[in-house]
């Protein structure tokens, strides 16, 4: 029995490819008469012609498949000797050049065919296709009901029955070749997608896998190899057949060997025959898809395979990893060199890089074949980690190997998106992994001994794959650049961008988890070296003449080496030192642009200033709490802050003339914040005794700061008017806003000695409040002052209020100081000498201030004058009225009301002094201009 039905299959094989090869040659040789033919003829009539003959389905004609080309039909060429109406000698010869070119171009023909079926009527749909596909349902229907008929009724035994299932699929399959040569020729090319043909194969190949999984799987006829062998013919033998039917007979094809390991049951299954057979049937189906341009079968191919890898490596015993692994490595071989190959590699080469392009090349044609390949290799790949036991292969090794294979396939076809970007995050998250999975292991084997497991002992071998892998997507990003770097600018920016993460970002997990945090030798020099080559590719691409389109590629790199030697330098130092030798590579970088002008450079000194912040906050000493010393500025924090300000400065200063104005504003901005910060934290250790932490700071060590960020907005203010930028001129005048948001909250809120009850000093003049109002009171108004035209005038204002207020509250709390004593605390209370006095000072205040203003013809101080005089005469109204008795009353009205008078004469001695003309302009003005002058 066996031997019959493989003695009938290879009989069909045989017969069906040498019909196919003479099938082939025919139609080549029709083909190129037909070219000839339709250069020879007259342009219009040979394009009617064929048009016709394509596109009436009603038209009687003779099957071009079948004929030979004498039997072609010939259209009657225009006699030579009657000239043409209507076109000349130019007019002739255009025509022929186009007919010439629509027939050297087959897809011409194939398109207009193809819209042609598009435009079906809903009575082709449902008479020629729809009947089409039921038609094949109810034959392999009517086969297994046959059957079931037979098997109910007990007319045939088993083995007739399953022979006769067997001729019916092969009658099937016969019938189908015959419809597609010789019976409905013109019929199928009319209603291609009704496929009769495909569909009569279709249903005898199942038909033959129901019989012979039925001879073995039920009948037990035939043993498992026999089964194998048989349902693996089969599945090629439709594969094969799909080459002429179509792609969805190769699907089915593809089906059934995908599921034949699954349908043969054997008591030793070998992994190396599974998937060695599943990897010939992929490598198969990959030939077949680059022969007809398939895309969705090789993608279903890449789907099955990867799927069998993750059943295999999830249910199986002890896991023999090594078939596993060579199967995969097999597949992302058949992608790279058999489908699809280089075939769709030119669409990326010479295009520029820009974000439109890259999403361009994201979604490119072949991307279901690329990330379904990619796919089936990572999800394996980090199956294998959680893998209980193998026999021969570790499985970090195995994960490793694929990973790698397929970054490796990723560079050597550009264009290849996905493989790529995916092999690089798999990496990472393959290293993550086993790191987790490491520090869970650790984590057992303490609980279990008691003791501790040293980290290194058992990081060994995951720092090694670690490295290493880090170190292969360098080299192949290296690799990719100099050969294809000018060819194809926006994949090698990708490939930069790749090589100059991924090598570090492992590093760095790896260090993470197993390195020693003193001093890492090992992850140290890996990150020297990353770095040096990294500092060697960007120099390789500033010699290749696409400048402007490498320049991404060459600053990712320049990035890429300087995390590289950062990383190196953590593994390194540690402390103080890893931060001053931070600000020192960065300032490295920057002086590199006196050697090489690549735009890259000095972002990476505002990399280091980042780097140097972020390390400040994790740990703000610098050096410990307990190693810090207790000396007012001269200790750890001058160096280790003011290092890298001075080098910020120094570099914002060098970049003065450089082209690229968002980086030298980016430093300038960077220089006066490092600089604030360092002098401000060397301020709150001098005040705290020496001690950093997070306490409230007093009012003394606030003032501080606001005197700080006064100096520091003055500062700005005349470096913009030196060198102009906007980094200076929005700056300073944040942080003359900052400062006036910290004498709001702050000095007159929250650390206000009469809410707070902190000491004031036992000195008289020379106290907490002299520190804490007038001399910030005096600098805002001379920063007002300085500011004048300079900048706009509401900041100018503002300044001007804030420097009044600071005065005003000076002036109040040193006369409640004076009745007080040290302390001032609003509980207690309000003497009336005292209720007296701040009236009598207000309004020496607002005299002062108009007197000043006057003077200065700032109108801001008279506008402040009014406000305090008008304050002082609500409280004598509201509060001395109420509160003081006897002589004190009378002398607070009397007081201000000479005041009052006297403001009076003050300013009508003020308009009287003005110019006459100013006078005689006012009296002829209008009352606009009058009310507005005054």
């Amino acid at each position: 029995m066996l031997e019959i039905l493989i003695l009938i299959l290879v009989g069909i094989l045989f017969t069906t490819q040498r019909g196919a090869s003479k099938r082939i040659a025919k139609l080549e040789s029709d083909v190129a008469s037909l070219n000839e033919r339709l250069v020879m003829v007259h342009p219009a009539t040979a394009v009617t012609t064929v048009a016709s003959t394509e596109t009436a389905p009603g038209a009687a004609s003779n099957d071009v498949e079948g004929q030979t080309p004498d039997q072609m039909p010939m259209v009657a060429a225009p006699d030579a000797g009657e000239p043409d109406a209507g076109m000349d000698i130019a007019a002739r010869e255009q025509a022929v050049d186009e007919a010439t070119a629509s027939a050297s171009q087959p897809e011409t023909v194939a398109a207009r065919a193809t819209s042609a079926t598009k435009t079906d009527t809903l009575e082709n749909l449902l008479g020629a296709r729809w009947a089409v596909w039921a038609g094949g349902l109810a034959l392999a229907l009517g086969g297994l009901f046959l059957v079931r008929y037979s098997i109910e009724s007990g007319l045939l035994g088993p083995a007739v029955r399953l022979t006769l299932a067997a001729l019916f699929g092969l009658l099937l399959i016969a019938g189908g070749e015959l419809v597609r040569r010789k019976a409905l020729p013109k019929m199928a090319a009319l209603h291609e997608s009704a496929m009769i043909p495909g569909i009569l194969t279709a249903a005898g190949a199942l038909t033959l896998f129901g019989a012979i999984y039925a001879a073995h799987g039920v009948y037990e006829f035939i043993g498992a190899t026999g089964a194998f062998l048989l349902l693996s013919l089969v599945a090629f033998a439709v594969l094969g057949l799909s080459m002429l039917h179509g792609q969805a007979l190769a699907g089915l094809g593809l089906a059934g060997s995908m599921i034949t390991p699954a349908l043969v049951s054997s008591t030793s299954p070998s992994p190396w025959t599974l998937f060695g057979f599943l990897t010939v049937s992929l490598i198969a189906t990959a030939f077949a898809s680059r022969f007809r341009g398939w895309h969705i079968v090789p993608s279903i191919a890449h789907a099955g395979l990867g799927l069998w890898a993750l059943v295999y490596i999830a249910f199986s015993g002890p896991a023999d990893l090594t078939p596993v692994t060579l199967a995969l490595i097999a597949m992302v071989a058949s992608w790279l060199l058999i489908w699809p190959g280089t075939t769709l590699s030119a669409e990326t080469e010479n295009t520029a890089v820009s974000w439109d392009n890259l999403g361009k090349l994201a979604i490119r044609a072949a991307i279901g074949l690329d990330i379904t390949m990619a796919l089936a290799v990572i999800l394996p790949a980090l199956t294998l980690l959680f893998v209980g036991s193998v026999v021969d292969l570790f499985p970090l090794y195995a994960s490793a190997a694929l990973i790698a294979s397929l970054a490796a396939a990723g560079a050597a076809r550009h264009g290849a998106f996905w493989p790529a970007v995916l092999s690089a995050f798999s990496a990472v998250l393959v290293v993550l992994t086993e790191a987790a999975l490491t520090m869970d292991i650790l984590w057992m084997l303490d609980s279990a001994s008691g003791g501790t497991v040293p980290l290194p002992s058992l990081g060994g071998l995951q720092i090694i794959v670690s490295l290493g892998l880090g170190g292969i997507f360098l080299l192949l990003g290296i690799a990719f650049i100099r050969r294809r770097c000018a060819a194809d600018p926006i994949f090698a920016t990708l490939w930069a961008g790749i090589a100059a993460t991924v090598p570090t970002v492992l590093a760095a997990v790896s260090f993470v988890f197993y390195g020693v945090y003193s001093r890492d030798w090992t992850h140290g020099l890996y990150g020297i070296a990353v770095g040096l080559v990294l500092i060697a590719a960007a120099e390789a691409i500033g010699k290749i003449d696409r400048q402007n389109d490498l320049r991404r590629a060459r600053d990712l790199l320049i990035a890429g080496s300087f995390a590289a030697f950062a990383f190196a330098l953590h593994a390194l130092t540690d402390g103080i030192v890893t931060t001053v030798l931070l600000s020192v590579l960065g300032f490295a970088f920057l002086m590199a642009t006196r050697l090489r002008p690549w735009s890259g450079l000095p972002w990476m000194m505002a990399a280091t200033s980042v780097g140097v912040l972020v390390r400040i906050g994790w740990e703000p000493t610098l050096v410990g709490a307990d190693a810090l010393g207790k000396t007012p500025f001269l200790n750890a924090l001058l160096p280790g802050y003011g290092i890298p300000a001075l080098l910020a400065a120094v570099a914002a200063y060098e970049l003065r003339r450089w082209p690229g104005v968002r980086v030298r504003n980016a430093l300038q901005a960077i220089a006066s914040l490092l600089g604030l910060l360092a002098v401000a934290i060397l301020i709150r250790h001098a005040m705290n005794g020496g001690v950093l932490d997070d306490s409230v700071p007093t009012l003394g060590e606030q003032s501080i700061y606001t005197l700080l960020f006064i100096g520091l907005s003055g500062i700005m203010m005349t470096l913009d008017l030196k060198s102009p930028s906007p980094v200076f001129r929005y700056g300073s005048m944040a942080a003359g806003v900052v400062s006036m948001l910290q004498v709001l909250t702050a000095h007159l809120g929250a650390l206000n000695p009469f809410f707070t009850g902190e000491s004031t000093g036992n000195w008289p003049l020379i106290n907490l409040l002299f520190i804490g109002y007038l001399l910030p009171g005096l600098a805002y108004a001379g920063l007002a002052l300085y500011a004048r035209d300079k900048r706009p005038l509401p900041y100018v204002t503002l300044l001007a209020i804030s420097a009044a207020a600071l005065g005003f509250a000076w002036v109040t709390l040193s006369v409640r100081r004076f009745w007080q004593g040290e302390f001032i605390a609003e509980w207690k209370g309000f003497l009336q000498a005292e209720t007296y006095s701040y009236s009598v000072a207000w309004l020496m205040i607002g005299v002062g201030l108009l007197v000043l203003g006057s003077r200065l013809n700032a109108r801001s101080l008279r506008i402040a004058s009014a406000v305090l005089v008008m304050l002082s005469v609500g409280k004598a109204f509201l509060i001395d009225m109420s509160n003081l008795e006897g002589v004190l009353r009378a002398l607070s009205f009397i007081g201000l009301g000479v005041v009052l008078i006297g403001i009076g004469l003050f300013y009508q001695k003020i308009l009287s002094s003005r110019p006459v003309r100013d006078n005689e302009e006012i009296a002829s003005a209008p009352v606009e201009e009058v009310a507005e002058k005054s």
